[in-house]
């Protein structure tokens, strides 16, 4: 069972917003046991929204339209597929009722266009749109089922979610469940990661094992196909099994996780304190640490010493060793790490110093880091790296590189 997804807005394809519908919906229907081959945008203009329609229909059973359902002129998305199904517009009396419930709660004039938003295909199953206006829409007509849901994403997933996803259920009959795992990976290439498991992969079929890189991360996704979903789990488990075998050194985490959450996880459980200087990266981990919920039973404060007077005068860091070493080195991180240690009172202290860039500093060139990492009883260290990219991306693979290390260290202390 074949799916596309058509999303209908001209601000699409002028990248003025991001198409996030299209992965919501692909995700969603891959638990449904319906594949989803085509991605298509298409903008506000009826005669190429026609074509669209016209090609999905040669290769696809379900056509899932997003946008175009709003009251203005440029939402023409079924206007459109009425004309091209031979398909009346009808008001739909529930949706009409709610929306002119909505302009009289607001006490506001509803005009005609308004009204448009109620219209809906003759013959199709309505889908109730508990955030908006427009409803959505099911038809099933020529042996292909049409989905129209509304463009906003927070009008749209809870449609799905609820109705719409109950509704394909019905008119498919699919009995096949497709159940996903994502593996995270950092500390590992993609090259060399997919070399590691190059047999699994040339092997694979069910489940099947898709590697994807991105922003100094490797994710691996596992999929598996079963009308029994406990059995698509057991062949998942199995996999997975094999590929930790290999490279599961550089496992931190599971589908949606990041770096800074799994770290918070593993600070919680072990009842430890953390704190931060960091001149490189600028405050940047720690607005990644306390954008997580419950990170203040963890962390109480950090200090952003990008200048070497604040990282003298307010982190003790010695004018011997910034003379001597200078600002980007092992040694100035090792004292940033233990001095902000000692001024939070934390279990942890963790720095961050280095050159995000373009030019040089003290000699060192762009993507030199030292990540300065203190536990309480044990030898504090410094890590040095050589990140490539943009200044943004060394200081976001920086921040990363510190979570990763401090997690290695302290999982190698409990060992």
């Amino acid at each position: 069972m074949n799916a596309e997804i058509i999303a209908v807005g001209s601000e699409l394809l002028l990248g003025q917003i991001v198409n996030t519908n299209a992965r919501f919906l692909s995700e969603n229907l891959a638990g449904l046991g319906i594949n989803v081959f085509y991605h298509t945008v298409v903008g506000d203009n009826p005669d190429r929204l026609k074509t669209a329609i016209e090609i999905a229909e040669n290769r696809s059973k379900i056509i899932i339209f997003t946008g175009g359902l709003g009251p203005t002129k440029d939402d023409l998305t079924k206007e459109t597929i009425a004309r091209h199904l031979g398909k009346k517009l009808v008001f739909d009396d529930t949706a009409l009722a709610s929306i002119e419930q909505y302009f009289n709660r607001v006490n506001r004039v509803m005009t005609e266009n308004n009204r448009k938003q109620a219209l809906v295909l003759e013959d199709s199953d309505v889908l109730p749109n508990d955030f908006g206006m427009a409803p959505g829409m099911v038809l099933e007509q020529g042996g292909h089922i049409y989905m129209l849901l509304p463009g906003p994403p927070k009008e749209m997933e809870p449609m799905f979610l609820h109705y719409g996803s109950q509704a394909l259920a019905l008119k498919t009959g699919v009995k096949e469940k497709i159940v996903s795992r994502v593996l995270r990976f950092f500390g590992i290439g993609e090259a060399a990661l997919e070399t590691e498991i190059m047999d699994l992969i040339d092997a694979q079929s069910n489940p099947t094992i898709a590697p994807l890189a991105g922003d100094g991360e490797v994710t691996l996704r596992l999929t598996a196909k079963h009308t029994d979903e406990k059995m698509a789990l057991s062949m998942l488990d199995e996999i997975e099994n094999k590929i930790n075998h290999r490279v599961g050194e550089f496992l931190y985490g599971y589908d949606h996780d990041s770096l800074p959450e799994v770290l918070m996880k593993l600070l919680k459980k072990r009842n430890l304190t953390i704190t931060a200087a960091e001149s490189l990266t600028g405050g940047l981990f720690q607005q990644e640490v306390t954008a997580i919920p419950g990170a203040s039973s963890i962390f109480n404060g950090g200090v952003v010493c990008y200048s070497n007077e604040v990282k003298h005068q307010v982190v003790k860091v010695k004018h011997e060793t910034l003379d001597t070493y200078g600002a980007v080195s092992e040694q100035c991180a090792i004292e940033l790490a233990e001095n902000i240690s000692n001024i939070f009172g934390t279990d942890i202290g963790i720095s961050f110093t280095g050159v995000a860039g373009p030019d040089e500093l003290e000699g060192k060139p762009a993507g030199t880091v030292y990540i300065g990492i203190a536990i309480a009883g044990r030898p504090t260290m410094a890590e040095k790296l050589s990140i490539n990219g943009s200044r943004e991306a060394i200081r976001t693979r920086a921040v990363k590189y510190g979570c990763y290390y401090l997690m290695k260290h302290l999982k190698e202390s409990q060992d």
